[in-house]
This record gives structure tokens, C-alpha cells and sequence, in this order.
């Protein structure tokens, strides 16, 4: 008799936690793409970062769950279509479906190609705010794996810096251990406020926490 393999286990019982996740039946009946718009949730309404004429700048958007989440909370009549007080800009290397109101530029905002239709669309303004959900794909290596989370950081940091107002503010998921400490001192340089949030609808197991940073520092360095 053949026994299920470790990683079919492991599939299997993450299977299940997903389905009978209250933030997963939540989302579907509310019409989220991903559980992920409760994190983003609670992190605005602790914080209101999100208001009625803000810009803001979704990075790393795919599926499109926190532009959803913003969307709303940027409509008269806080509905998935409709009017849009707002602008909702949201980039990812990964093609997204079209969410209503929202500009999406496919590509890696490095590159030049992206950062000038980026440009034409901010038509000369500046985010109110930045967020990021961007996370690496993982190698297993623990030292390599906290390198590309700190990487994509300081680039969401030095987007901000160069894309945001000066009293707009900044959302990114981070993970403890690996280079987090540095991660925080690197946020703590850029911002005048930073605040660490583990939002419910994070799962417990996780070690993702999301770091907010309030006020850009006029004298901050713009790389390490």
C-alpha cells in the first residue's frame, strides 16, 4: 500500500484550512479576489489612510484585492462600481483582471518603459499612498529568501520617496526573522512615524507583519 507523500499531507491540510477560512468565505460573499483585502481592512480603518480625491499606488497588485478594497472606500457610495472619487493606479509584473476605475500598467516599475506610462498617468501629481503586498517566490533558503524580501522593500521605500507626497504614507509586508531588523531600521530612516501591524485576517502561523510608514523624511537617504 502506497502512504501519501509528506508534501501531499501538507497540500491536503492547507486545502482544507483555506476552504473553512472565515477571511476566504468572507471575501466570497463580499466579492474580494483574496483574503487579502481584510489585512489592507483593518490597517485603514486603524489608521485611515485611505480617503475620498487620494491617489494611491497598488504595488505588486495581482489579483487585485487591495485596489478592490481601495476602490470602494474611495466611492460616495462605497460600491464595486460606479463613481470613483480617486485614483487607483495599480502595477504588477502578472496580468490582472480589470477592476473598474483602476489604471493597471503590467511590468517592473524598474524599468524604464513602465515608469514613463506611469508617469503619463499621475499626470504630474504624487501618490497620497504607497501600498505593497509584494512578496518574493521563495527558494528555501532561509538567508537568500530574507535578501529578496528586503529587496523588494527598499524598492517599495525608494518608490515612495520618489512618487509620493512628503506627508502621504507607506504599507509593506515584511516577515519576521532573516534581515527584519534591518528592514525596520531602513523604514525607521525613511518615515518620521512607523507603526507594525499583524492584522487578523493574517494567519496565525504567518510571520508576515506589515510595517506603516507615516511622513516621509525630508533629509532620508533614498538607498542603503
Amino acid at each position: 500500500m502506497k502512504t501519501p507523500s509528506k508534501g501531499k499531507k501538507v497540500n491536503k491540510a492547507w486545502l482544507h484550512d483555506h476552504i473553512n477560512d472565515p477571511y476566504v468565505k468572507l471575501a466570497h460573499r463580499e466579492g474580494y479576489r483574496a483574503r487579502a483585502a481584510y489585512k489592507l481592512k483593518e490597517i485603514d480603518e486603524a489608521l485611515n489612510l485611505i480617503k475620498p480625491g487620494h491617489l494611491m499606488v497598488d504595488l505588486g497588485s495581482v489579483p487585485g484585492a487591495w485596489s478592490q478594497y481601495a476602490r470602494r472606500r474611495m466611492s460616495p457610495q462605497g460600491a464595486a462600481v460606479g463613481d470613483l472619487n480617486g485614483t487607483i493606479i495599480a502595477l504588477d509584473m502578472l496580468a490582472m483582471e480589470p477592476i473598474e476605475g483602476v489604471h493597471f500598467i503590467q511590468g517592473d516599475f524598474r524599468e524604464t518603459e513602465v515608469l514613463d506610462k506611469l508617469t503619463q498617468v499621475l499626470a504630474s501629481r504624487q501618490a497620497d499612498l504607497v501600498v505593497s503586498d509584494m512578496a518574493p517566490n521563495l527558494s528555501g533558503i532561509a538567508s537568500a529568501d530574507a535578501a529578496r524580501v528586503e529587496h523588494l522593500i527598499e524598492l517599495a521605500i525608494e518608490f515612495a520617496q520618489n512618487h509620493m507626497k512628503p506627508q502621504g504614507s507607506l504599507v509593506v509586508k515584511a516577515f519576521h526573522g532573516g534581515t527584519y531588523d534591518s528592514v525596520l531600521k531602513r523604514m525607521k530612516a525613511a518615515f518620521e512615524v512607523v507603526k507594525l501591524f499583524k492584522p487578523k485576517a493574517s494567519r496565525g502561523r504567518s510571520s508576515e507583519i506589515f510595517l506603516v510608514g507615516i511622513h516621509l523624511k525630508a533629509d532620508a537617504p533614498k538607498s542603503l
